[in-house]
């Protein structure tokens, strides 16, 4: 992804935001009294607002530093959902067998990093740094074995450590959603000399 800078939004303060995902689709009420729905979009995009977040001049001062130094909504950078940043559910630990990675081969080494929701499978392509736990077969993997590509989400067995054909391979990590300002202007209030508060902070996720 062009324009991104490998750095998070302060997490105190959005795990003070709102937000979840959104579809878009296109409903065609027809003659019949039917309707016809087409999905317009392969993947759920995510908005947030960590306006909520603030709770003191600190967070508001983090937050102005970081808008000034993306310029506002020119370069996207790293976002944790307060809601959804883990591989497990909530209240568990993140372990390696939250997530299924795909069948070995014996030939293809390179693995797309996804988190499922019932049938739909979400790519993950910027998973924490030092948070991604892989098992082949049920049986963990230590780090020197694979290369995460925090960038891209894509999981590299090193040479000599292939899955074997048939291998059942799963994994669990740490996530953020690759977001951007959704405003190039914050509006700032000060309620009084040790707090402030930016009404709205929007923020959307953008696709790698």
């Amino acid at each position: 992804m062009t324009g991104f800078h490998d750095v998070r939004f302060p997490t105190g303060v959005s795990f003070g935001a709102t937000g979840g995902p959104e579809w878009r689709n296109e409903i065609v009420p027809l003659t019949s009294g039917l309707e016809q729905r087409n999905a317009r979009w392969a993947q759920s995009r995510r908005h947030y607002d960590a306006g909520t977040g603030i709770r003191s001049l600190t967070d508001l001062e983090s937050v102005m530093t970081f808008f000034e130094a993306r310029r506002g909504s020119l370069y996207a950078f790293r976002f944790r959902d307060p809601f959804d940043h883990l591989s497990c559910k909530a209240g568990q630990s993140v372990s390696p067998a939250d997530q299924w990675l795909g069948h070995g081969d014996g030939v293809n080494a390179i693995f797309q990093l996804t988190k499922r929701y019932g049938e739909y499978a979400r790519p993950i392509t910027r998973p924490e740094p030092g948070s991604v736990r892989v098992a082949v077969n049920g049986v963990e993997r230590s780090s020197g074995d694979f290369a995460v590509d925090t960038m891209s989400g894509r999981v590299s067995f090193q040479q000599g450590n292939v899955p074997p054909a048939g291998a059942s391979i799963t994994t669990g990590f740490g996530f953020d959603v690759p977001a951007r300002f959704d405003t190039d202007r914050l509006a700032i209030s000060l309620r009084s000399f040790k707090a402030g508060e930016i009404p709205s902070i929007p923020i959307i996720e953008v696709k790698a």
